[in-house]
């Protein structure tokens, strides 16, 4: 978890209060009631309670430790989805931070926005790339212009960062597979595409992998399974490869960020109409006699409502994926979200099912 805020702090503190006056009250109970039960003296738990509650205030309020920082000089770093949102902000400040950029762009040869405001750095560490993740000939000609334009073959490719994605959102019954497909094309097969094409080159720089996940690769929610379910797909590839390549000392990281749509302008209300009329079109009339036209607009409502939500500054993202990169001994997984996101995501995958669904839903 990023460094947080003193508003953040003081938010996730108070949550660690709460949950210690719970714990206080009900765990020593229940625990010396197992203990009668096992015929095991009783011992009281109120230093165990301490302890937790000591534990949780500092891993949320104090910054991280340090853990070393690898010699940026020569080091080149690819990414993926460079057009807009993370990927361009991402490209212009590891160039600042010294590493020599690939930015990999969808939009190079249709003169895209993003591509030539890249292009106007004219700096030798900044190299834009025609990139589109689900052609494998793109991503075999980037791979090949990579290789003839490093300061030093022999070091290899220091990292990968797989950020090109697209979201969406409608409940199952109104999304048809095409839109699973597609999803499941750019966030999931094209993390791995990219992946498996550069990964002789980041294995002999015993370099850095890192995929850009999202807080719904770790938990569902209404409205978003297509999204969820190629996230999951990345969080899942990247544990896997992350035990594959140990061996090689290539440090495989996951970024899980929280709500970023106003940061990044990924959903419009325009995006929102636009989907929206197109799930009711093409639904099954089954679905839209059963569902309703009300059920449906409330949801759309709740979608449109979300247009102007969540961090407005990508900081903490970009701090968190520069530090994958840059750390002797990156973590295995960064989550920038807002603390109450951060809660509810502890909540969701620690909890029985039962217990987070009665929260949340």
């Amino acid at each position: 978890m990023a460094p947080q805020s003193a508003f953040r702090v003081a938010l996730l503190v108070s949550f660690s209060v709460l949950l210690t006056v719970v714990l206080g009250f009900g765990l020593p109970a229940l625990l010396n009631a197992i203990m009668r039960l096992l015929g095991l003296p009783e011992t009281s738990v109120t230093e165990c309670i301490v302890v937790i509650y000591a534990t949780f205030v500092l891993y949320v309020a104090t910054p991280r430790f340090p853990r070393g920082s690898v010699e940026v000089q020569g080091k080149a770093v690819l990414i993926t989805g460079c057009d807009t949102g993370f990927g361009l902000s991402l490209a212009k400040h590891l160039h600042t931070l010294g590493y020599t950029v690939f930015a990999g762009c969808l939009l190079k040869d249709k003169d895209g926005e993003g591509a030539k405001e890249l292009e106007e750095f004219h700096s030798e560490r900044m190299k834009v790339v025609q990139l589109d993740v689900c052609s494998d000939d793109q991503v075999k000609k980037a791979v090949e212009h990579i290789k003839g334009n490093l300061e030093d073959s022999q070091r290899g490719l220091w990292a990968v960062v797989n950020n090109a994605g697209v979201s969406t959102f409608g409940e199952v019954e109104f999304t048809s597979m095409d839109t699973y497909r597609q999803l499941s094309e750019v966030n999931l097969w094209g993390t791995i595409r990219v992946t498996k094409a550069v990964l002789p080159l980041i294995r002999k720089a015993k370099g850095r992998v890192v995929n850009i996940a999202s807080m719904y690769g770790r938990m569902g929610n209404r409205l978003r399974s297509p999204y969820c379910v190629s996230k999951y797909g990345v969080e899942a590839f990247s544990d896997c490869l992350r035990y594959e390549m140990k061996t090689w000392g290539v440090k495989v990281s996951v970024i899980e960020p929280g709500n970023y749509i106003v940061a990044t302008g990924i959903l419009t209300r325009d995006i929102v109409a636009t989907t929206a009329n197109k799930l009711w079109n093409e639904a099954p009339a089954e679905v839209k006699d059963d569902y309703g036209k009300s059920h449906f607009e409330q949801y759309m409502a709740l979608m449109r409502s979300y247009c102007n939500s969540g961090e407005k500054d990508m900081t903490p993202v970009l701090d968190d994926i520069a530090d994958a990169i840059g750390s002797k001994r990156p973590y295995t997984r960064y989550s920038p979200m807002e603390p109450h996101w951060w809660i509810r995501m502890q909540v969701m995958t620690h909890l029985p099912g039962a217990l987070s669904d009665l929260l949340y839903f």
